[in-house]
């Protein structure tokens, strides 16, 4: 609650002083592939809690560093709103550890991902899907 009231003052000062707001958002699930075979399937799981780390240039030139935490659907997901001129040009989504008991071995090619953010006020971009595998691969995966 107190975030979005922080984030409702922010709107009015920049409409208040001229500025256009611009707002922008960034999303994506970590999961677990229980049983490592690089397809997700029934046995497979969404991972609460696991730490994704985002870091965003802007036009201007300023490295904003945003932390998320995944909730029980395994989705995270960082949102700003700032002046137009100083909007996020490109970042990096990188997945940082995995509080999942036995899926904390992060899954080959999912070291981070590198993308510009071109999308107009209010719109979103969606990460690739970052995976997880167990540390022990169950009987019934072999």
């Amino acid at each position: 609650m107190e975030t979005q009231k922080t984030v409702m003052g922010l709107i009015l000062l920049l409409f208040v002083l001229g500025v256009s707001a611009w707002t922008g958002e960034i999303h994506g699930r970590v999961v677990c592939d229980v049983c490592g075979d690089s397809s997700l399937g029934p046995e497979d799981h969404v991972v609460e809690g696991a730490e994704v780390v985002v870091l965003c240039i802007t036009r201007s030139g300023e490295v904003l560093n945003y932390q998320a935490f995944t909730d029980a659907k395994g989705i995270y997901t960082v949102a700003e709103t700032m002046p137009e001129s100083d909007r996020w040009d490109a970042c990096l989504a990188r997945p940082i550890s995995s509080f999942h008991e036995q899926c904390t071995q992060l899954g080959e090619g999912n070291l981070g991902v590198k993308f510009s953010y071109n999308h107009p006020s209010g719109y979103s971009h969606n990460v690739r899907t970052f995976v997880y595998r167990s540390t022990k691969v169950p009987t019934y995966c072999i």
